[in-house]
């Protein structure tokens, strides 16, 4: 069940973190639009209130966590909990060759991928009680690096093994953690992979990528008991049984 519960998405105002917070929306649930762009969240969020669902809108960079934890705070004060946090913020750049990046936007790639997911975990776990969902928006490219995608791969993989260390740190199934891939989305992100000219992802059709609104609905299930079984593993909507499973 997914109605009445209080779920928080970070990297909201765009892409598959807006299509997952009307997604939820569309389910019950009263959603946290999170991002460094409050404006596009508010019209987001405005756009959900019309519908009848409630939504809040925070500006947050997650790579602080200072921010981080205020935004969780204020979700408190608001909805009085949290049971549902989907870990979306991320970053491509830099598209660049070891030898050729910049360090300091390599830092910042890992800061937002992985140090982010990891900060709203630490901030949002004391307020989960005894039952909640996080699901961490993870990548292939964690298990297949990319021409140029270093900083991309690398925090991605760290990703992955931070949902495997939640899982193993939180056993209980009444606090569940997935790592889901969610394919190449035509997203923001993808043009500019598409326009860099790097690697194999960048040739990929843009008709021939997911769209957000149907990626975004295999975390909508992730959030039901029925996926409860799937708590701890790395999930792909790559995977056909999955989709069919979860009806998609």
């Amino acid at each position: 069940m997914i109605n009445g519960k209080v779920a928080l998405i970070t990297g909201a105002s765009q892409g598959i973190g807006a299509a997952t917070a009307r997604e939820l929306s569309k389910h019950g649930a009263s959603v946290v639009l999170l991002s460094r762009n409050k404006e596009n969240c508010e019209n987001i969020a405005n756009e959900i209130r019309a519908s009848g669902s409630e939504a809040l809108a925070i500006k947050c960079d997650v790579s602080i966590f200072t921010e981080v934890n205020s935004a969780i705070q204020e979700v408190v004060e608001v909805f009085g909990g949290l049971d549902i946090l989907i870990n979306n913020a991320g970053v491509i750049e830099p598209i660049a060759s070891i030898r050729d990046s910049d360090p300091a936007s390599w830092t910042d790639s890992v800061s937002i991928n992985l140090f982010g997911a990891y900060y709203m975990v630490k901030a949002a776990l004391p307020f989960f009680g005894n039952a909640g969902v996080i699901i961490n928006i993870g990548s292939g490219a964690a298990n297949k690096p990319q021409e140029g995608w270093s900083a991309y791969c690398a925090s991605k993989a760290g990703l992955s093994m931070l949902t495997r260390s939640i899982a193993l740190e939180i056993p209980s199934k009444k606090i569940r953690v997935y790592g889901y891939a969610p394919g190449t989305v035509d997203t923001q992100m993808q043009d500019k992979i598409r326009a860099s000219g790097v690697n194999p992802i960048s040739q990929i059709k843009k008709e021939d990528h997911w769209k957000p609104e149907t990626t975004c609905k295999l975390i909508a299930w992730l959030c039901t008991e029925e996926a409860i079984d799937l708590s701890g593993e790395e999930l792909s909507i790559n995977d056909k049984f999955l989709r069919q499973r979860a009806k998609i």
